[in-house]
């Protein structure tokens, strides 16, 4: 039973690293619902050892830092599709070397790569693809759970984040002269990515977050892309313009009695 009416559709997939990233969770759900998935990768290197793990899946390549690459992109895509029914931005870019620095030292060129490629790609890819876009299509992307909260270990990238769930409601207006496009975000807790893992300090924050969670696990990835799933498939279509906080209930529980003991402890 195709209950998501995603069979048939062709969906475009950005993001893919290795077999922990969100984008590839994603790429499989969309996979498992019938969908047709197109992967788009960062380098031709990342295609090539991504070659066993993707499949006969068709893989194209694309550094969004690049404009001549997002038209070269659009242009190769148009000549194999007529119609994308979806589009997932899985992208974002954060530099940490020398470790987490205080947010007031955030260097100016690394906040702006990061904005570049974690927030304006969007933008980007949006407006290249906008010719191909059925009708009623869907763009999704990554975001977090929440922007507000000031964790060191993340630094500049929150608001980077912010950024980009403000940019949903921005497209979702632009597109709707002339479209009913809807852009929305998944707004994951803490994930079990190789990504993530480069976070200075992301471990602790991570078993943290699973002391903090109702259910004492922390969210899974495929729950993740779950929800993205929904997003791209007709039966959300009410929903626009939203970033949908998939945190398995960690926000509820910051006071939990047996947490707040143990650091009140002597």
């Amino acid at each position: 039973m195709d209950w998501l009416q995603l069979s048939g559709k062709t969906v475009l997939v950005f993001g893919v690293a290795n077999r922990k990233s969100v984008a590839f969770h994603i790429g499989r759900t969309l996979s498992e619902c019938g969908a047709e998935v197109v992967y788009v990768v960062r380098s031709p290197e990342r295609k090539e050892s991504l070659s066993k793990l993707l499949g006969e899946a068709p893989v194209y390549v694309c550094d969004v830092e690049h404009e001549d690459q997002i038209a070269r992109l659009r242009d190769e895509i148009a000549e194999q599709y007529d119609t994308l029914h979806g589009m997932v931005h899985s992208i974002a870019l954060a530099e940490y070397e020398g470790g987490a620095k205080p947010f007031h030292e955030t260097p100016k060129a690394a906040f702006l790569r990061s904005v570049d490629v974690s927030c304006y790609s969007l933008l980007a890819l949006s407006n290249a693809f906008k010719e191909m876009f059925d009708r009623d299509a869907a763009v999704v992307t990554i975001s977090i759970s929440t922007t507000r909260m000031a964790s060191e270990s993340y630094g500049y990238m929150a608001p980077i984040k912010a950024a980009l769930d403000s940019s949903l409601a921005f497209l979702a207006k632009s597109f709707s002269r002339f479209s009913r496009v809807r852009f929305n975000a998944v707004g994951a807790s803490l994930l079990k990515t190789s990504a993530s893992a480069g976070i200075p300090g992301y471990v602790d924050a991570y078993l943290y977050a699973e002391q903090v969670i109702p259910r004492k696990e922390a969210l899974r990835t495929e729950e993740a892309a779950q929800v993205a799933a929904f997003l791209i498939s007709p039966r959300s279509s009410g929903i626009n313009a939203q970033n949908i906080i998939v945190d398995a209930g960690m926000s509820i529980n910051y006071f939990d009695r047996d947490i707040v003991e143990r650091a009140m402890r002597p």
